[in-house]
């Protein structure tokens, strides 16, 4: 029997969230396809300029190139700031995709050099003077990748977000707890659903690490000696908005750490998310019937009418596979190549593009099943058998003075007692604890208690509710420093 609609914590935030899955019993839930062989070698969809190249025209410092204007112009300032204008216009078009990109267009440069000169004329031709591709190449992708990681940690940090709300406001269910997928101990649902947001907000950290270290300006390295014109990097580094300059020409232009350092912690990422949806699957399967999956994060079988699969959650396990592999796809490309630029690092494009694809639509997916998710607390208190108590059974006599070897070896005798006997743990008669150890007193009774056994556990860390509060309340702190910094 299932209960009425789920509370919602929280609503993805994207509005294109009915593209990336679909409701149960419609077509099958799908996340984003393999990226198309022109992203991958063609310009990205959607050029990101940044947000200091927005201000107005009369606000941007300009400055004639070095050695005149070569062309005899009356007034290089103007021409130069006719370009902007109309760069900024070729901006647009690209944000609104009309953009037309035409097939002697080699890459985005050579597009956007083109279109240019349609609109100015030959004076755009000096748009690429001191410049090679190899600098504007991986000038672009990490103007990209800034913006990209930004999107990504604001997803992540809604998911984050409701994972520790839910936990606040389902503090007091108590659920067992497993390890080796046995049980273990008693602990509350929110420890639970803490534990997967304590390893998300390190990845959160991590994106803000990787994006410090991305923040360096490469443009005016050139094709690999760096620019012979005296251009003014630090006014190139201001205007993009990168925090420093590149200290060598030869490693700027070849470098891909900030790659390979994004889609290592992408893998780090999706492993955590692979292991909460797992968690979930399980936890969602009839054998434990703990959690219940919204009828949108769900699908039903094509043959059997009483089957509810958690594809929503099945997709999340497997793109964690395709993450990785991209990341091992780019190690392999860099592992053998000499120095400065080399055609092969045209490679890292398609996988990072599809990376980032792939978290956006993840992270936006689990925050929609963990919102929307019901928890099922009859089943979860039906499942907190005695045996879970027997720890507790030794920690009663550590208490008592006995040595804690001593103690698990009296409890163990416990557990194979009531064993022997065919009955719970908790059925023992004193006299039958007595004969275990003479420790053992009226008081014992108190043990066999799921409550009392959740909130012994009081340090730093564990799962009884002072505890559990003050997790809460350390999240959110760090979840407010994150928002400020992505």
């Amino acid at each position: 029997m299932r209960a009425g609609p789920p509370r919602t914590y929280s609503t993805p935030s994207s509005s294109s969230s009915s593209s990336v899955f679909s409701a149960r019993g419609s077509q099958p839930l799908r996340l984003p396809t393999e990226p198309s062989p022109r992203r991958s070698s063609g310009p990205p969809a959607r050029p990101v300029l940044p947000p200091r190249c927005r201000r107005p025209l009369s606000a941007l410092p300009l400055s004639p190139s070095p050695g005149g204007d070569g062309g005899g112009a009356a007034n290089p300032l103007a021409e130069v700031a006719q370009g902007l204008v109309v760069e900024i216009a070729i901006s647009e078009e690209w944000s609104k995709g009309v953009f037309v990109v035409k097939q002697s267009d080699e890459d985005i440069h050579t597009a956007n050099e083109r279109r240019l000169k349609e609109l100015i004329g030959d004076i755009a031709g000096k748009l690429h003077t001191g410049r090679s591709r190899n600098d504007q190449v991986v000038t672009d992708l990490k103007l990209l990748l800034k913006s990209s990681i930004s999107v990504i940690s604001t997803h992540l940090l809604q998911l984050i977000n409701t994972l520790v709300e839910r936990a606040a406001t389902e503090i007091d269910v108590i659920m067992p707890g497993y390890t080796h997928l046995q049980k273990a101990l008693p602990i509350r649902w929110s420890q639970f659903l803490l534990s997967h947001a304590v390893a998300l907000i390190r990845d959160s950290e991590r994106l803000g690490e990787v994006k410090k270290r991305m923040n360096v300006l490469p443009l005016g390295s050139g094709a690999l000696a760096g620019n012979p014109l005296e251009i003014d990097r630090e006014l190139l580094r201001s205007e993009l908005d990168f925090a420093c300059i590149s200290l060598n020409s030869m490693d700027a232009i070849s470098e891909r750490d900030f790659v390979v350092e994004l889609l290592s912690v992408a893998t780090l990422l999706m492993i955590h998310l692979s292991k909460l949806a797992e968690d979930l699957i399980i936890f969602s399967t009839t054998e434990f019937g703990f959690v219940t999956l919204s009828d949108a994060y769900s699908t039903g079988s094509s043959l059997m009418p009483q089957k509810k699969n958690p594809d929503s959650l099945e997709l999340i396990r497997s793109k964690a596979g395709r993450v990785f592999g991209r990341l091992a796809a780019v190690l392999m490309v860099l592992k053998g190549l000499p120095s400065t630029y080399n055609k092969d690092l045209q490679e890292d494009k398609e996988a990072v593009f599809d990376v980032v694809d792939t978290l956006t639509a993840v992270l936006q997916v689990a925050t929609g099943v963990i919102s929307t998710l019901q928890i099922n607390k009859e089943n979860m208190e039906k499942a907190l058998t005695p045996e879970l108590l027997s720890t507790d059974l030794a920690l009663y006599l550590v208490r008592k003075g006995m040595p804690f070897r001593q103690a698990h070896t009296a409890s163990g005798k416990a557990v194979h007692l009531a064993e022997t006997k065919g009955i719970a743990i908790n059925k023992l008669t004193l006299e039958d604890l007595k004969s275990i150890s003479p420790l053992f007193a009226s008081d014992v009774s108190q043990v066999f208690n799921i409550v009392n056994s959740v909130e012994q556990y009081t340090a730093v860390g564990g799962t009884a509710k002072s505890s559990v509060t003050a997790q809460i309340e350390q999240l959110r702190e760090l979840l407010k420093k994150q928002k400020e910094q992505a």
